[in-house]
């Protein structure tokens, strides 16, 4: 009894807390259903107007958040969305995408122009059902310029840009003729600018010209205006995926994303398997056709270059090696689907110097990451003896070796050797450098214990060493001779019978 007593108020006390632990979730919980439905409530009492910024440079993050916006906007019954522009311009591509969401959208929609709307802001306006304007603003000077130089377009993109303003203002009822003289300088309009001048209209020439519909001095003036004032403002920013989506496609990280994703998807399948290398690639080129997917940009058959490319090279380094033609239509492949990917899906406004700079911009980064990325495996081989752990990875349990830099391979790295079942004999101790100096086994014959595809096993001398073919592919078996010999990295051939 005494027993019994002693030990019945712990349970009590711990049973306590489980109850509280319960009801603080079962709270937590009817909390969060009353917040839902609170705020289906705010969002059904009536419409709003969403107010979404268009500001600074136009990249290509702001096409999809454009897009969101007045997509949301549909579906909730908005009453208007304000767009709140001040910019320079931007990106063409971007900007195309933008028209076309502004333009395909049953949503009123405003342009509200505080200070400036140039180039490619001036279209994003041209778009909008309405013009509003701050005293002092700007509209206008929208002739194409190549991004790299800042020179003007061709008369190709001049063109074809000018015939879509013109049709953008035709859409809008809004006069043909200065939204061509926007982008043409060739284009005469009286009373506004004569031949080689662009056209770029302030706030009373806008209203005089029916380009603007009122000039007022604040947002909050412009709402009591339109008799939008009463209505819950929404404001939106970009979200954590179009922010993504800017970096992902900026100038400077969608080459680096691309060639990286190309060394290590490459590397690896010619280390002769799937490992982190591969795992790492994949997802590096998955970030960068997902950011230019969302951009509007890549299309499935950029996708399927790539693709491509990758069985070129495997033909290349399985089927017919040492031949190099089937490996530079590869490489050419895989660089060729990820510069399409960077430039508009219509090549008619895209210049070609335009392409030329994209894709001088792709190979010469492609060239420095490559330069990089051999020299690291030389000095980590170096360092190691050719015997020591690549990218971190450990030494596994049981006599296995690390499989999971097997890529570097290529460049001799004896850190890829196969697990192994039973630790061999003859193998050199792991962990010490290794024991042959350089240049010792120039002109030595041995056997090859692996297939060379081109990378591999061989026997020499008593050693079981890592080698790399002159490019031919070798079997299990065949005799081979030494014809390069750096310490970090033998390169053998097959053995002649005058070896």
């Amino acid at each position: 009894m005494q027993r019994l007593a002693s030990t019945a108020p712990p349970t009590v006390a711990t049973s306590r807390p489980r109850a509280g632990r319960r009801l603080l979730a079962l709270a937590v919980l009817t909390l969060g259903v009353l917040l839902t439905l609170l705020g289906q409530g705010r969002a059904d009492d009536g419409p709003v107007v969403v107010v979404a910024p268009i500001q600074g440079e136009i990249d290509l993050g702001i096409a999809p958040f454009l897009d969101r916006v007045l997509a949301s906007a549909e579906a909730d019954g908005a009453a208007a969305v304000l767009l709140d522009i001040d910019t320079p311009g931007g990106r063409l591509d971007a900007v195309l995408e933008m028209r076309r969401s502004l333009l395909a959208s049953p949503v009123r929609t405003i342009a509200f122009i505080d200070s400036t709307a140039l180039s490619a802001g001036a279209l994003i306006a041209l778009a909008s059902e309405e013009i509003h304007v701050v005293p002092g603003g700007i509209m206008g000077a929208a002739t194409p310029v190549l991004g790299a130089t800042g020179e003007t377009a061709d008369e190709k993109v001049i063109s074809a840009v000018r015939s879509i303003f013109r049709a953008t203002a035709q859409e809008r009822d809004r006069d043909p003729l200065i939204a061509e003289a926007m982008v043409d300088p060739a284009v005469e309009v009286e009373g506004l600018a004569t031949s080689g001048e662009l056209v770029t209209l302030d706030d009373r020439q806008m209203l005089e010209v029916g380009y603007a519909d009122s000039v007022v001095a604040s947002r909050a003036e412009l709402l009591e205006d339109l008799g939008l004032s009463d209505l819950p403002l929404v404001e939106v920013e970009p979200s954590l995926a179009e922010r993504l989506v800017r970096l992902l496609t900026s100038a400077i990280v969608a080459p680096l994303l691309l060639s990286l994703g190309i060394w290590l998807l490459v590397g690896d399948l010619l280390g002769g398997g799937v490992g982190i290398g591969a795992s790492v690639g994949l997802v590096l080129l998955g970030a960068f056709f997902y950011g230019h997917l969302l951009a509007g940009l890549s299309g499935w058959e950029d996708l399927v270059l790539v693709v491509v490319g990758v069985i070129l090279i495997l033909v290349e380094v399985f089927v017919i090696p040492g031949v190099g033609i089937a490996g530079i239509l590869g490489l050419a492949a895989l660089l060729g689907g990820g510069v399409l990917a960077m430039v508009n899906r219509d090549l008619d406004l895209v210049p070609m110097t335009q392409l030329l700079a994209v894709a001088g911009r792709v190979t010469l980064t492609f060239l420095v990451v490559s330069i990089v990325i051999i020299t690291v495996v030389v000095l980590i081989a170096r360092r190691s003896g050719g015997g020591g752990t690549v990218l971190g990875s450990e030494p596994m349990q049981g006599g296995s070796r690390p499989v999971t830099a097997r890529w570097l391979r290529w460049f001799g790295s004896s850190d890829v050797l196969a697990p192994d079942a039973e630790p061999s004999p003859d193998a050199p101790s792991r962990g010490r450098p290794d024991p042959l100096p350089r240049g010792a086994l120039v002109g030595r014959q041995g056997v090859a214990l692996t297939d060379l595809r081109p990378a591999g096993v061989a026997r020499i001398d008593g050693h079981r060493i890592d080698v790399v073919t002159t490019g031919e592919w070798l079997s299990a078996g065949d005799p081979v001779t030494v014809v390069t010999d750096e310490g970090y990295r033998r390169v053998v051939r097959l053995a002649d019978s005058d070896d």
